[in-house]
């Protein structure tokens, strides 16, 4: 408005650029609030009659169209400053409860579970709304600790709703099943009893012991990167891949539950496709094997977020797809840790 006023007053009638001035309270109308708007838009009125009467238009028409045009647009941007208001307060409403659903849904995991130490990382591709279809829980039973893992197709409340089913059907099988093959079963029909056409869950379930090590069950998902105290590195895979949750109606036998040795000293780390399917400018993937380094910090969670970071910078912007990522290392139980620690 000012760069007009100035120009109008340098270069005089002949161009007529007082209709410009009605600019101010069009972009205050998109980056602010109504009263905001409405005082732009006074200033440009006043502005408007100030040039006007000093350039004389308002002997002839031109003054009138352009003094119209400046408080037409003024009225325009405060109804649309009001309705754009409106719409953040009910976005901001339903992203609130999107939260706190998947607060619920994905509780924070213990820092201490048996003779584990864990930390949790979850990065939703919809920023916005802060919600995705990862899921991961860890649950301290009397066999051993027992851990899921999971990407659901598809993305938002439909997701998170399956998700659900999946979490509610694994806390209850990792306490009451004997063996992992039957929470496996649990979880399975529990899938297959929500999910309808193509939809489905990728997941592996493991069962990790002091004495025989961990035991895997991989439902078509990603296989997990072990980290050997020695520096090793090694991505464990089934002997045979299964169907991903859901689509057991379909037929084909269940997951066959296969060892991988962990020991004291070890690290395994449970991850998402979000992880290694994230590109950077060139199109390549992340390299999680090359970057198994960055976990090298003694805090697990210091650890993991170390290693988001890297991702992050990685895509150098937001992800494409939502990045789970549960991080389990071996210590020394020691009488405090024999039995789960909520802390």
């Amino acid at each position: 408005m000012a760069v007009v006023a100035v120009v109008d007053v340098s270069v005089g009638t002949s161009v007529g650029l007082l209709p410009l001035v009605s600019l101010g309270p069009a972009f205050s109308g998109l980056v602010g609030g109504w009263r905001r708007t409405a005082l732009v838009g006074a200033l440009a009125v006043a502005l408007v009659c100030a040039l006007g009467v000093y350039d004389g238009l308002f002997e002839e028409r031109r003054g009138f169209s352009a003094l119209a045009s400046v408080i037409g647009v003024t009225v325009a941007g405060v109804i649309a400053a009001v309705m754009r208001q409106r719409r953040e307060t009910e976005f901001a409403n339903v992203r609130s409860i999107a939260e706190v659903a998947q607060r619920v849904l994905l509780r924070p995991v213990p820092r201490s579970a048996g003779h584990l130490r864990t930390a949790v990382s979850y990065t939703s591709a919809v920023a916005e709304a802060r919600i995705g279809g990862d899921l991961y829980e860890v649950v301290a039973s009397p066999v051993g600790v027992r851990v899921i893992i999971g990407d659901v197709q598809g993305k938002g409340l439909e997701a998170v709703e399956t998700a659900a089913v999946v979490l509610g059907a694994f806390r209850e099988a990792a306490h009451d099943e004997r063996d992992l093959t039957g929470v496996g079963e649990r979880v399975q029909r529990a899938a297959d009893r929500a999910l309808s056409g193509e939809k489905f869950v990728t997941a592996i379930i493991a069962e990790i012991s002091e004495e025989r090590g961990a035991t895997l069950l991989n439902f078509g998902h990603p296989a997990p990167m072990v980290l050997r105290q020695d520096g090793g590195v090694c991505f464990p895979e089934p002997p045979q891949y299964a169907m991903p949750l859901g689509l057991g109606v379909h037929g084909g036998d269940g997951p066959e539950p296969f060892a991988v040795p962990f020991g004291p000293g070890d690290q395994m780390l449970l991850y998402t496709d979000g992880v290694t399917e994230a590109r950077d400018h060139t199109g390549a993937f992340y390299p999680l094997g090359q970057r198994a380094h960055v976990l090298k910090d003694p805090d697990p969670e210091a650890a993991l977020e170390a290693l988001r970071t890297d991702l992050v910078q990685h895509t150098e912007g937001p992800l494409h797809d939502d990045a789970a990522m549960l991080l389990l290392r071996f210590r020394d139980p020691g009488p405090a840790f024999a039995a789960f620690d909520g802390t």
